[in-house]
């Protein structure tokens, strides 16, 4: 699993992304990071400050069939608020998850041709 990290207005964001199994679908989440301190993880990289928390927003890309829609799911049973610009920036990664997906089918479809 990898994830990226955002700051916007004081507060963290992280996107996670990993192969959903059950899904054949590729997960991109959104969440507020929390602090590893906050976490008390043993953390043997310094350099990292924050970590993914419970998803919010969770994308589904399917990645054997282009025919299927991408889909979000929205978990927030506390009304949790995300800020315009972290929206954007979780839509852009999804969008390119997307391409990333529809590209390697195109190129799988094109090696069974060949």
């Amino acid at each position: 699993m990898t994830w990226e990290l955002r700051e916007h207005a004081g507060r963290h964001y992280a996107i996670l992304f990993h192969y959903a199994l059950p899904d054949d679908a590729w997960s991109v989440e959104l969440s507020e990071a929390v602090s590893t301190a906050a976490k008390g993880a043993g953390n043997s990289d310094a350099a990292v400050t924050h970590v993914p928390g419970v998803a919010v927003l969770r994308a589904l890309v399917p990645d054997e069939d282009p025919t299927l829609e991408p889909t979000v799911r929205v978990y927030s049973p506390d009304e949790h608020v995300v800020p315009y610009e972290i929206m954007r920036w979780f839509m852009e990664q999804v969008a390119d998850q997307v391409e990333r997906c529809r590209a390697a089918f195109e190129l799988e479809n094109a090696e069974a041709v060949e």
